[in-house]
């Protein structure tokens, strides 16, 4: 029997409600929802645990529903009622899912590659922002993306959609600035910070060995305890008025100049 529930004051769709909108609501149960066919598909690649499958059926078939369920998935039938009230877009397919979070510390990334590629950045604000960034390092298969100093969770809904889905796809991990510095010169990986003080221009560095490409804000840039720890501060030379740009169009610049240096690999 597929479950029904076709009010918005059921307690179950209140809770949900509750993790689209709260972060501390996420990191006390370990759910976040995910809104999408390709968001949920790209989540269950990355070995997330779904565990409801919500669907309106105007938009999206049992048969379809039933596809993205494991054995241990409850798929759910809603109205069209409770699927707005979930639902940030309105082409979204009927999805939306509730997953498992996983545990996103510096202990468990996994460094497959003998000279790693890293993209870090401190302190992101904008979900969109680090949307942006998560697609720039799937677009160049990066080894991981770090977080240093997170103004929120990595499961908040605006960074999946910004991202669409690449939060499922990249390795993820967050930390303190302290604790990944640490964990940088544990491992031997270089550090590149994109900053105007005592930088050098980005193309003239080597990125082919171990490197970690480490990029802040617009308004405030990366914090002493980077600069200070620094292999190199690098810059990219504005040729305009203004002395920076987008911190994802910034990253992107400097991890697909380390991929060329490597050749694409």
């Amino acid at each position: 029997m597929i479950k029904e529930i076709k009010s918005i004051q059921n307690p179950f769709i209140k809770q949900l409600v509750l993790l689209k909108e709260k972060s501390r609501t996420r990191t006390k149960l370990g759910l976040f929802i995910i809104e999408g066919r390709r968001e949920t598909k790209l989540a269950i690649n990355g070995n997330y645990n779904i565990e409801h499958i919500l669907f309106y059926p105007e938009f999206c078939t049992l048969t379809t529903a039933q596809d993205l369920a494991s054995e241990h998935t409850e798929l759910i039938e809603v109205s069209k009622e409770v699927y707005q009230k979930l639902a940030h877009r309105e082409t979204t397919e009927g999805i939306i899912a509730v997953a498992k979070t996983k545990k996103l510390s510096i202990d468990s990334l996994i460094l497959e590659s003998d000279n790693p590629l890293i993209l870090i950045a401190e302190a992101p604000e904008k979900p969109g922002n680090i949307g942006a960034i998560l697609r720039t390092a799937d677009a160049a298969n990066v080894n991981a993306v770090i977080i240093a100093n997170p103004k929120t969770d990595m499961y908040n809904p605006n960074i999946i959609r910004s991202s669409v889905g690449c939060v499922f796809t990249n390795q993820i991990a967050t930390g303190t600035t302290t604790e990944i510095i640490e964990y940088l010169k544990l491992n031997n990986i270089n550090i590149y910070c994109a900053a105007l003080q005592a930088s050098v221009n980005y193309h003239t560095q080597n990125f082919k060995s171990s490197t970690a490409i480490v990029v802040g804000t617009e308004a405030t840039g990366l914090s002493d305890e980077w600069l200070n720890n620094a292999t190199q501060n690098i810059i990219i030379p504005m040729q305009g008025k203004i002395d920076s740009m987008n911190v994802s169009v910034a990253a992107g610049i400097l991890i697909f100049e380390a991929k060329r240096q490597r050749q694409f690999k």
